[in-house]
């Protein structure tokens, strides 16, 4: 979906607005998943990455100005443990117990008219 609001900054305020999301590459050169016994899987993604690209715009008392913008976030690590009970059927369920993600960079790359 769309972002857009505002931010109120010294003299004025900075309405802004992000739109066409997409994710357009996601790598995932560490992975593994294990049991754990009595409780259920654990996965753990290392140093993975992913590219975003997206419109924006922004507006203020003094100017404004759109234009497009490529976020690169690296160094990603995610450790999910998943537990997985018998439902009342007899049917495995699985649910999100626990997760854990850090990023160590983020590039942000501003393409516009000013």
């Amino acid at each position: 979906p769309d972002l857009s609001g505002y931010e109120k900054y010294g003299l004025g305020n900075v309405k802004y607005n992000i739109s066409r999301i997409h994710v357009t590459a996601v790598e995932f050169p560490s992975a593994s998943i294990s049991l754990i016994p009595g409780t259920g899987i654990k996965l753990v993604i290392g140093n993975a990455s992913l590219t975003i690209d997206m419109n924006w715009n922004i507006r203020t008392w003094m100017f404004k100005d759109t234009g497009r913008s490529t976020v690169y976030i690296s160094k990603v690590f995610v450790t999910a443990i998943f537990s997985t009970p018998l439902d009342n059927t007899g049917h495995t369920s699985v649910s999100l117990t626990s997760c854990r993600t850090t990023s160590g960079d983020i590039d942000i790359k501003l393409n516009g008219k000013s």
